[in-house]
Parts: C-alpha cells; structure tokens; sequence
C-alpha cells in the first residue's frame, strides 16, 4: 500500500466516509504491520494487543450499521487514537527502512545495499537520496540513473552495492564521473566516495560497460569474478557472469592490462588490450585470450538490443533469459552446442521465439510458465 493510499483510508475513516471494502484492505494492511518485526514504540506488548482490540472492535462496530456511518460523524476513543498514531508511525518506519528483518523485497527489483548493511528498493521512475552512514547526502536517484557527488569528505572507503535484477538495466555514475551501465542480472559494489591516494577499485558480478573518468594518479581497476581490468581513462565492457565459463572484456576506446588475482599487476602475464580486441578469462584453465571484434556487437545491450553473431545456443538461450527475466528449459540436445546469427531488439520474447523458428526451426512451447525448447 502507497503512502497516499493508507493517509486517504485513514482520513476516511475518521469522517465515516470508509466503505466496507476499503475497511477491508485498512484491516489487511494492519495485519501485515503485524507480521512485521516491533517497532519501537510498542514497548509493551500486552498493551499493544489491548490498544490494537479497542480500536478494531471500534471499527468493526461501526462498519456494521453503515446508515449511522453515514450520519454520524466518528469519535475515536483515546485508546484507539493513540494505536492509530502508532499505526501511522510503524507504517512510515516501514516505508524508510527496508532492512527490517521481515522486510520483503518487491520481487524483480533493483536494489541498492548501504554502506551499513541497509536495503533500498529503486523504484525505476521515482527520485530519492542516498545518504552515508552520518546521514549525509552522497548520491541522488533520478529515474534510471544515480549519481554520486564529489564531496572529498570521506576519509575511509565505505562500499554500497547495486543490484539489476533479469529484464532490466540501469545506469550508475560513481563519484569520480565514471559512468556504470548495468545489464541484467548485475551488480556493482563501489565506493561512496574514492578515496585520494588510493586505486579506484570496484567489483562487477554480470555485465557492465564502463565510460572510465580519467585520472592518471588513481588507476581505476575492476574486479570481475577473478579477473582484473586495469586502465587509466576508457571503455570497455565486462561480462562475468557466474554461471558463464568465461570473463570477457571487450575494449572500445583507451588501453587496459588483464591479470588475474593470483598474478598481481605487473606480472609477465599481465595481458593488454587495445581498441576492438577482447580480452577471454577460462576461469577453468586460468588464462587469458585475445581476438579481434566488433565491439558493437558487445555493446549494443546498452541499446536494448540483443545481437548474436556465431554464438552458441546454450549462450543465446542465458542471454534470452536475463534479458527477458524468463525461465527457458532445452530439451533439444542436438542445439546445445550449435552456433547461431540473430539480431532483435525491443519485441516481446513471443516474436523472438517465433523468428527463430522461423529462420531455424526451433520448437518451443509455454508451460507452466517456463519456455521447453523441443
């Protein structure tokens, strides 16, 4: 229930003006409250309970004759209205904080962990602050973007996490002006603020493309699932994945140094890049690759577009799913391991199905919510 729903049942309630099904969802709201961890304010509980049986079996009451509802303007005993003050509290508590233990996170959201452990949901077309563990404002949300300020007040790095959920993207600037572009199925851990002196270190789980702000005194190095990219000011873009057998980085624009944990920067093995070259971590035999591509090949998910070209089955299929935040299930063996061309972009994954039955055959059929490949 939204802020300005519960505030116009409330205000309903207390003119008589509540119907019984808007009774209903005010009750069921309160039963959620309950279910939640205490707040503060009940310190008692047994009183609780006493406050919560008055101002019920009150509206209860009410509800029934609705002739005399209508006529008769409510009065709240003192009892029922302090529970009402507390309800109004515990609902804005809730609201605020999303690390309360019973705390459920909407299903398919992004999500953005504080610097002290708190949860935050990202609601894709809302406006909102971050703040830091003293309660400044560090970054502020925009719709599909947030942006983190400059300040230099950090004296100590202190990490927040972003998370995009399968079937959507999100864009991120850090402090230094690098921007972030989230695929989905990606997280991100980054500094509040980078600290002088120090390297400009974040972690990528899943895919990213970076637009690197230049700054030749602090190296910005990414760690993704074992692997490290090192650069100075460019862009690139890393697909890490767990489930995916490789780490693949992807250079646009600039230079950048591949070296696993193990090595350390400077090492021999220390595997450079340039422009239109990807870099391929085999997490299994721990070295690195390189070939020559189209690096718009690599890129244009940023577009909202999906561009195979001689790519694995297996493969399309996981792109499909994080794409379209869908389950998809092969029972055709045969396709495992064969390569396909395709290019889609913003139609439903109903038209992508069909194009590839089309122009390859593929069988596929909907059950039980999940896509079975024949």
């Amino acid at each position: 229930m939204q802020e300005h729903e519960f505030k116009k049942l409330l205000g309903k309630y207390l003119d008589g003006s509540i119907s019984k099904e808007e009774l209903e969802l005010l009750e069921k709201f309160e039963q959620e409250l309950d279910k939640a961890n205490d707040q503060p304010h009940f310190e008692n509980e047994s009183h609780k309970k006493a406050i919560k049986s008055s101002l019920w079996t009150s509206i209860h009451t009410k509800a029934q004759d609705s002739r005399k509802r209508r006529s008769i303007v409510w009065k709240i005993s003192g009892v029922a209205a302090l529970f009402l003050i507390l309800l109004t509290t515990g609902y804005l508590y809730m609201e605020q904080s999303s690390t309360n233990t019973n705390f459920v996170i909407p299903e398919n959201a992004i999500t953005l962990q504080l610097e002290n452990g708190d949860v935050k949901v990202i609601h894709e077309d809302g406006q909102a602050e971050v703040l830091d563990a003293n309660g400044n404002v560090v970054g502020k949300q925009d719709g599909e973007r947030l942006k983190y300020s400059n300040s230099a007040s950090k004296k100590e790095l202190a990490f927040n996490t972003l998370t995009v959920p399968r079937g959507k993207t999100f864009q991120l600037q850090l402090s230094d002006g690098t921007i972030a572009h989230l695929n989905a199925g990606s997280s991100i851990q980054y500094p509040v603020q980078f600290i002088p002196g120090s390297d400009r270190l974040v972690s990528v789980t899943g895919e990213a493309y970076l637009d690197v702000a230049k700054d030749p005194e602090h190296p910005f190095v990414v760690n993704a699932n074992g692997l490290n990219v090192r650069v100075l000011g460019t862009q690139f873009n890393v697909s890490a994945y767990p489930e995916d057998e490789t780490t693949e980085v992807v250079l646009v624009e600039g230079a950048v140094s591949l070296y696993t944990e193990e090595e350390g920067y400077g090492s021999e093995k220390n595997v450079n890049l340039k422009p239109g070259f990807k870099g391929s971590f085999d997490k299994i035999k721990n070295n690195i690759q390189t070939s020559k591509v189209i690096t718009g090949l690599y890129t244009s998910w940023i577009d909202g577009k999906l561009v195979f070209r001689n790519m694995t089955f297996s493969n399309i299929m996981k792109k499909l799913e994080r794409h379209y935040n869908v389950n998809i299930i092969n029972n055709n063996s045969d396709l495992t391991h064969e390569e396909f061309n395709a290019n889609f972009g913003n139609e439903p994954i109903e038209d992508v199905l069909m194009e590839l039955k089309a122009n390859y055959g593929i069988e596929y059929q909907f059950l039980d919510n999940k896509i079975i490949i024949e």
